[in-house]
């Protein structure tokens, strides 16, 4: 299907939008990573260090999704037929590794402070508190920055659901300084670290659903194949539908491909028709879940002749 030149345009202007916001996220979160580094070693802060690792994961997915929206502008090609659109699947997974990784060593690290005398005390919690609020300023600088882009597609999302467990880290290590402020007792630091990771650890794990969804080909969400396959064989000609497959490329590129058998003896001007009507009753009854289809005509008695060009 072609496309004018007047369609385009839009398209070409979102893409430099996102790669301009994923740009100044990532300027000033790799800014405040190395401020909280240099806080946690001065301050020794658990969890502060957490939420320094934190940034540091969403560094690295901010700069794969800031590549993947890069990539991903290229055409299609004879080596790629789909392009670069599954790379952001695949930049989501790998963040979402990442960050349980992150999640759960906090975990672990929050327990030795807590119950394994592991706990050095922290040295400054006024510091601890600039560098808290510091962090919260910066991660609410880019949520503002990627909200009206948030749901472009997997990749945004997950740079701004990296971006949101970031604030609330950040408000964890405030309210962690407040409380040790106040009431005196250091621990609370180990506890707000691992509150941290507790945070992260559910986020990653839907993330990490999500991609996995795509990469392992499932149906798209809210697409029934059953009744697919009813609205198919009710077009006229048609005898069934077999071999039935539907799937994401990337967000916004769901694809199903099909089977059909049709009765033996129709002309190509018949076949074209099928296959128009196929596509319209697609387009009118599952506007949102298939976009692109391929279907392949076979007359009656095809699978029974050709069993070895059939797929289970």
């Amino acid at each position: 299907m072609s496309h004018s030149p007047q369609g385009s345009s839009p398209q070409i202007t979102d893409d430099e939008e996102r790669r301009r916001r994923l740009t100044w996220t990532l300027t000033l979160t790799g800014s405040v990573f190395v401020a909280e580094l240099v806080g946690a070693a001065v301050t020794g802060s658990l969890a502060l260090l957490v939420d320094a690792g934190h940034m540091l994961t969403d560094l690295s997915v901010l700069t794969a999704s800031l590549v993947t929206a890069i990539l991903v502008r290229r055409k299609p090609n004879s080596m790629r037929t789909w392009g670069w659109a599954r790379l952001e699947v695949i930049t989501a997974a790998g963040g979402a590794l990442a960050l349980l990784f992150v999640g759960l060593y906090a975990l672990v690290e929050a327990g030795l402070r807590l119950f394994g005398g592991a706990d050095d005390g922290i040295r400054d919690v006024g510091l601890l508190l600039f560098f808290g609020i510091l962090g919260l300023c910066a991660n609410v600088g880019s949520m503002l920055i990627l909200s009206s882009r948030r749901s472009d597609n997997m990749n945004m999302r997950a740079a701004f659901l990296e971006v949101i467990n970031d604030a609330l880290g950040s408000v964890a290590v405030v309210v962690s300084a407040v409380v040790m402020m106040t009431t005196g007792w250091v621990g609370f630091d180990a506890v707000a670290g691992g509150v941290i990771a507790l945070m992260m650890i559910p986020r990653a794990f839907l993330l990490l659903r999500n991609a996995m969804r795509v990469l392992l080909e499932e149906t798209p969400d809210g697409l029934d194949l059953t009744a697919v396959r009813e609205h198919m064989e009710r077009v006229p000609h048609v005898v069934a539908v077999h071999d039935l497959h539907a799937s994401t490329v990337s967000t916004g590129m769901p694809v199903l491909m099909a089977h059909v058998e049709v009765d033996d003896g129709l002309t190509m001007e018949q076949a074209s028709g099928i296959l128009e009507q196929l596509q319209e009753c697609l387009r009118r009854h599952f506007p949102v879940s298939v976009s692109h289809t391929t279907f392949q005509l076979e007359p009656v008695g095809y699978r029974s002749r050709h069993p070895e060009r059939v797929h289970s």
